[in-house]
Parts: structure tokens; C-alpha cells; sequence
């Protein structure tokens, strides 16, 4: 499905932006040099490193994964400085240049970025530097996105290098495999699809006979549009905050049963209300925020590929008094995953299988001239991702990560994305958005850090005692 919906203004791609102290590193330094050893010791620690996309003739079948007989990585890994001083507003600059520029399919889908240069970030020691990494969503999800990032981390400064375990890569497939593989797997869909639909029909009518579950399908077709639900460009804007998970937690202690993504919405969408009243364009109708959540099983830990589904939550714009908007966003949030289960959390991955490569590459090209994206009602106003990562301290060539940043693809009626990562007893939240549509990414952030600040406020403000 990703490979499908990309255009030349709409990579599909993910990745993050790590920023690392390299005081806790061997000598107190990290080299470009040493990094290209550190990786190529690495990288047969996840496959989606050698992996490439090899199409099936005629695209009788979807593309398949193969080993890259021609890996280079120093093709893979690239090295920029930033200017003086050095900020954080040139490093977002940056970061979204990169960002924005499509992978290349005919080599493995991931390019890493190491930026220097970063001496005059506030909050960080000086001398820091950061890894931009741009991973094709096809390969991973946010899940098997981590898995990925751990593969290159450690938690020991000193660790050693892992045991070599790089195979030579298997004969590469003929296009007569590749043809029989693809009618083979053709052949057998009709069985496939009939076992899926017998096990989703009993739930779809389960969703209809629900009352609540009818009303979130009506919803979904009234999304109103904002500014963010047009066409996109082939430009990006970043910009992110880093929160005190501490805090976070505090927060959702004041509603019974609220999570940490809760809280997260949350502040997001309280962010995304003011960013609009900013400008005089507060929707009149509620807004939705998509919530990718993970469908993958203890089974598919360590595969590649994606497992998600999505959660849709609506958010009433008359709503502003943040605690209100916590407790809408939890009860949103609880009737949603519901919805999601009593579908079938799996169905979008199981169902999108069977789709022809053909078809879907034809019908890709098609919403594309036409733009129907942003000719039909819009899906969401926003993705909000999260993605919960290890609450220990990790090392990159035995420098410390100190802050970890999300990045987010864009697609048109669909610009602006959320991505949050904890990490480290820290959360950050970060947009991905377009240049067209958000001119101002500081102006976003401040929104990000007051809807926080408000939502802190209102829960550690006094009660008054009632009268007797």
C-alpha cells in the first residue's frame, strides 16, 4: 500500500532524528570513518538493511524483497555539518530538506544522515550530533521501526561488537521464479479471501448492530476540512518538544483509566484547536485525529513489514477547557479501540494482500492525476503515532543518545503528522508538515508546549473546598 501511494511530493517513507553526546564515547569523540565500521558490523542484524524490491514481471504480483548483491553502504550513509551556530531551528531546517527527497527503489530503502555541527542547541552539551534516518514505510512500521533502531544501539557504552553473522546474499530470483511465485500465490487467493471474509462477516455485523459502532461509521464521512487536508508539495517543515514523561504520567493520573496516549492526543489536539483559532479558521464541526495502533503479535516480533491498524478520534472544538478535552479524548479513545476490535484490528492489513500489484499500481496513478484525496471527504485532520521505546539509556558507537525525534509521511488531504517517541524517562512530541500549509513550524511547537503547560496547570491546580 505505500509503495503504491507514493508520488514524487509524497515519499512514504518514516524515520526519526536522533541527537547523540559523544562525550561518553572511546577518546571522547565519534568519527565519520568509525562510524561507517560501527554499521558495517551491524547491519546484518536486520535484513531490511541489504533488503531491495525486485518487481514481478508483468506486476502479476505484488514487488518482492531480495538480497542486494551490489550493497554499498557507504552509499547508505552520508555526512553534513550545519553551519554556525548551529541551533536547533537550522538542524529542523535540515532535517527537512533531507526528509523530503524520495528514497531510491532500486537499493535497499533506508538512508542514514550523520549532521555535526550541533553546538548551540539549547539544553545539549555542545559538540553534539545527530543521525537522520529515512526508512521506507513498506519495509517497517513504527514497531519494526524500533527493532531497527535497536539493532544499531547499545546499552553499554563499552559494549562490544556484535558476533559477525553476515551470510553471502542467496542467488538473486530469475524472472521465471519470480512469474511462477506471483501465479502461484494468484492462484490461491480466491481460497485465501474466502477464509478472510468468513472471518470478518461475523464481526461487521456485529459493528452494525451497535448503535455506538453505526455512529463512528457515519462519522467518518463528515470529517471537516482544515488547512491541512489539501494537496501536498514535495517540501517539509520539522519542528518538535521534549516533555518530562514524569509529567505526562501525572497527567493521565487525574482520569481514571486514562493512558499515556491519551494525555499525548491530547496535547495535540489542544495544539492543533489553537494553531487554527491563530489564524481564524476554527472548524465549526468536531475534528478527527488518526491514531495508528499495532496489531502485531508476540509471532510477528522481529518481522519486518507493517501490522497496524487505526484508531479515529473525534474531538469537539467547543470543548477547550483542558481537562474536558482529556476526559472527551479518553472516552473517544476507549469507544475507538472498541470499534477497531469489534472489526477486526487486522482487517486493513489482511484485506490489502489481495489486491493485484497490477491493479493497485494502476489505481494509485489514477487517485494521484485526479487528486481524489483532496476531492472526497478527508480521512483525518491529523496523525498522532506513538511509539513507546525503551526507558533506558542507549549508545550509538558508545555515544549517548540524549533526545529522539519522530518523523512522519505525508500524503495529499493529509499534512500533518504527529510522531511521538519516549525514550529515557523524556517524551517528544514532533510534526511533519508542509511547507505550504505551515509556514510558521515554531509558531506549531509553541502550540505543542502551551496546550502541555495547560493541561499540567489545570491538574495541579488547587481545588477549592466546597461550602459547607
Amino acid at each position: 500500500m505505500f509503495l503504491y501511494l507514493e508520488t514524487p511530493r509524497a515519499p512514504q517513507h518514516i524515520g526519526h532524528f536522533a541527537i547523540y553526546d559523544p562525550s561518553t564515547a572511546v577518546g571522547g569523540a565519534v568519527t565519520f570513518t568509525g562510524i561507517l565500521r560501527f554499521l558495517e558490523e551491524r547491519v546484518h542484524l536486520a535484513p531490511a538493511f541489504r533488503e531491495r524490491l525486485k518487481e514481478v514481471p508483468l506486476r502479476i504480483d505484488h514487488p518482492w524483497w531480495v538480497q542486494d548483491a551490489d550493497f554499498d553502504l557507504e552509499y547508505h550513509v552520508r555526512h553534513i555539518a550545519l553551519p554556525r551556530p548551529g541551533d536547533w531551528r537550522q538542524l529542523c531546517i535540515q532535517v527537512a530538506r533531507i526528509y523530503s527527497r524520495p528514497l531510491d527503489r532500486a537499493r535497499p530503502l533506508w538512508e542514514f544522515t550523520v549532521v555535526e555541527g550541533l553546538n548551540a542547541v539549547e539544553g545539549l552539551p555542545p559538540g553534539c550530533f545527530a543521525l537522520v534516518s529515512k526508512v521506507h514505510h513498506a519495509a517497517v512500521d513504527g514497531v519494526s521501526g524500533t527493532e531497527l533502531t535497536q539493532a544499531i544501539h547499545d546499552l553499554d557504552p563499552r559494549a562490544p561488537a556484535p558476533t559477525a553473522g553476515h551470510t553471502p546474499p542467496a542467488p538473486e530470483l530469475t524472472t521465471l521464479e519470480l512469474t511462477a511465485r506471483g501465479l502461484m500465490r494468484n492462484a490461491t487467493q480466491p481460497t485465501r479471501l474466502l477464509r478472510s471474509m468468513s472471518r470478518s462477516l461475523p464481526n461487521a455485523r456485529t459493528v452494525l448492530e451497535s448503535a455506538d459502532h453505526r455512529s463512528r461509521v457515519l462519522n467518518l464521512a463528515g470529517v471537516v476540512r482544515t488547512r491541512f487536508n489539501g494537496p501536498v508539495s514535495p517540501h517539509r517543515v520539522v519542528e518538535g518538544r521534549c516533555f518530562d514523561l514524569a509529567a505526562i504520567r501525572a497527567i493521565k493520573s487525574a482520569v481514571d483509566g486514562a493512558t499515556v496516549n491519551d494525555v499525548v492526543l491530547t496535547i495535540c489536539a489542544g495544539a492543533l484547536l489553537s494553531y487554527l483559532d491563530d489564524y481564524g479558521e476554527t472548524p465549526d464541526k468536531a475534528l478527527t485525529l488518526l491514531a495508528p495502533i499495532s496489531v502485531r503479535s508476540e509471532a510477528d516480533r522481529g518481522a519486518a513489514g507493517n501490522r497496524v491498524s487505526m484508531m479515529f478520534v473525534h474531538i469537539d472544538p467547543r470543548h477547550r477547557d483542558p481537562m474536558q478535552l482529556l476526559h472527551d479524548v479518553h472516552e473517544e479513545s476507549v469507544g475507538s479501540k472498541e470499534f477497531a476490535n469489534a472489526l477486526g484490528a487486522d482487517l486493513l492489513t489482511e484485506y490489502s494482500q489481495y489486491v493485484q500489484g497490477n491493479v493497485a499500481a494502476l489505481a494509485s496513478r489514477l487517485l494521484s492525476r485526479i487528486q481524489l484525496g483532496i476531492r472526497t471527504p478527508p480521512r483525518g485532520n491529523t496523525v498522532v503515532t506513538n511509539v513507546p521505546g525503551p526507558q533506558v539509556p542507549l549508545y550509538f558507537m558508545g555515544a549517548q543518545l540524549v533526545r529522539l525525534f519522530g518523523l512522519g509521511p505525508l500524503t495529499d488531504g493529509l499534512g500533518l503528522f504527529h510522531t511521538v517517541f519516549s525514550y529515557n524517562g523524556t517524551i517528544t512530541i514532533t510534526i511533519t508538515s508542509d511547507r505550504e500549509m505551515m509556514k510558521d513550524p515554531e509558531h506549531y511547537a509553541d502550540c505543542i508546549q502551551r496546550s502541555f503547560e495547560a493541561l499540567q496547570q489545570a491538574v495541579t491546580k488547587p481545588r477549592r473546598k466546597p461550602r459547607r
